[in-house]
């Protein structure tokens, strides 16, 4: 199914440039067939977003440098497969051709890399909890309901905004019941049935859900081979006029991107020239590996500042259990936020978020070891990759909790289903984009222990070799075809 682009239209010299040198994608045969593999490849790797107008065959021909002849003749073979749609006098848009829903089978699994997150630091959060039972003494004279949450933590998380860079008051941030609550806020405050809403492709799925329960349209923007295509994302933005964008800048999730400064500093100003309201999710931004994250992207606003609201959540950093996040903004932003809250919920748990303050507080005690023991299983896991299925690529990013793998060919929905009738639940790289696409994609969390991610990627091994008929003989592990 497509969705509605309206008036999206690609930009040819942008599409051109995703095109790389497309001659080479088909090494015999005509030129039309090396072009429409090229678009075709875009197309199910989610970067030609499903239902957005294609170039003129003319305009196409004159940025390609070849004759229209090639271009209409790749465009042909494209429609004819299901990946172009055409209207007498309109251009083509992006499509995928309709396929039966693969069956599961699914029992209960085994193994799950469906949630990419960190088991406690069990007796961190037991002292925590133990003193927040001791803290909340004074709060239950009262009646509860903290609708932007108790001052305590408000206060660590601003001055975790403001050690990173950002200075940071207490009353610009409201507390949520995690980052999913969060964003569920913003939507509610902010977005109307209908209403588009900006991604990247890929993106956090949970966020494609909220946007879908709200009612909201997600439109992607496609990342590239080294993160955001900012040109892209300025384009989209002034041709479709989205009510809200949404964004992971940090330890991406699934692609382990991080934005670098001068990159913020440029979408900072495409949503100042745009006034594009943005959600700026950082909920895995203390799982970098390799090198810290710049300052937050607000950080960069030199103006319409009450533009960019921050997410944040302890799940990542500390424990999923710990069902606490934030929002950062402008004070007036949050009282919009706060005047729809009420019809919701009444505010997080005061025992969870006094524990959670605690932890913020002793956060340099415990967060170098938690990104240690993610680096040991990130490498652990590429090196049982390269081992088991040489032929998966993993991706260049290399924060966050999980390695965003492309495939030798589309079959991402395949494989999870075989994956799940072995036992392991593994999502689908469409899961991560709108409308299909991803199929050349899997997500792989490095989350779990040793142990558990060698019997992850033996069943993904063995998944793989019953869709494709390739088998792996265990003496040598030679590829016999």
């Amino acid at each position: 199914m497509s969705i509605d682009m309206g008036s999206r239209a690609l930009d040819v010299d942008l599409l051109a440039r995703e095109l790389g040198n497309w001659r080479t994608s088909s090494s015999t045969g005509p030129a039309y067939l090396g072009l429409a593999d090229a678009v075709r490849l875009l197309i199910v790797d989610g970067r030609l977003p499903v239902g957005s107008r294609l170039p003129s065959e003319r305009a196409l021909a004159d940025a390609l440098r070849v004759s229209r002849t090639t271009v209409t003749a790749a465009f042909a073979a494209l429609r004819e497969d299901g990946y172009l749609q055409a209207r007498r006098g309109a251009r083509s848009t992006a499509a995928l051709p309709v396929r039966p829903t693969l069956p599961t089978d699914a029992g209960t699994p085994t193994v799950s890399l469906a949630a990419a997150a960190l088991s406690a630091p069990s007796t961190a959060v037991r002292e925590a909890f133990s003193e927040a039972a001791r803290d909340i003494t004074p709060y239950l004279a009262e009646v509860g309901h903290e609708l932007s949450g108790v001052y305590a933590l408000r206060e660590a998380v601003a001055e975790r905004y403001t050690a990173r860079g950002l200075p940071t008051d207490p009353t610009q941030i409201m507390i949520t019941t995690g980052a999913q609550h969060a964003i569920g806020l913003i939507l509610a405050a902010f977005a109307q049935p209908g209403d588009r809403v900006l991604v990247e492709q890929p993106t956090y799925h949970g966020a494609l859900a909220a946007i879908s329960a709200a009612g909201s349209r997600a439109v992607p923007v496609a990342h590239n081979d080294s993160g955001w295509e900012l040109d892209a994302v300025h384009a989209a933005i002034r041709q479709l006029a989205p009510v809200l964008a949404y964004f992971v800048l940090d330890s991406h999730n699934p692609t382990g991107f991080t934005m670098p400064e001068d990159q913020r500093k440029r979408l900072g100003h495409i949503i100042s020239e745009t006034r594009t309201r943005t959600v700026i999710d950082e909920s895995i931004m203390d799982m970098w590996l390799d090198a810290a994250p710049p300052a937050p992207l607000a950080a960069a606003m030199t103006q319409r500042r009450e533009l960019v609201l921050t997410i944040g959540s302890m799940s990542k950093s500390f424990w999923g259990g710990l069902r606490v996040g934030w929002i950062r903004a402008e004070p007036a932003t949050l009282a919009a936020v706060a005047a729809t809250r009420a019809a919701v919920d009444l505010g997080t748990p005061i025992l969870e978020q006094l524990a959670a303050a605690r932890l913020l507080r002793i956060r340099e005690h415990i967060l170098p070891e938690r990104r240690e023991i993610l680096s040991k299983r990130r490498q652990f896991l590429i090196d049982l990759l390269a081992r088991e299925l040489p032929d998966w690529r993993p991706g260049p990013g290399r924060g966050g909790m999980s390695l965003w793998v492309q495939l030798p060919s589309p079959m991402s929905t395949a494989l999870s289903a075989s994956a799940s009738r072995l036992g392991l639940d593994l999502p689908a790289g469409p899961r991560f984009g709108v409308d299909g696409t991803l199929e050349r994609f899997i997500r792989v969390p490095y989350a779990l222990p040793e142990p558990q991610l060698e019997a992850a990627v033996d069943l993904m091994a063995r998944a793989w070799r019953s869709i494709t008929g390739v088998s792996v003989a265990p003496e040598t592990h030679a590829v016999v075809v």
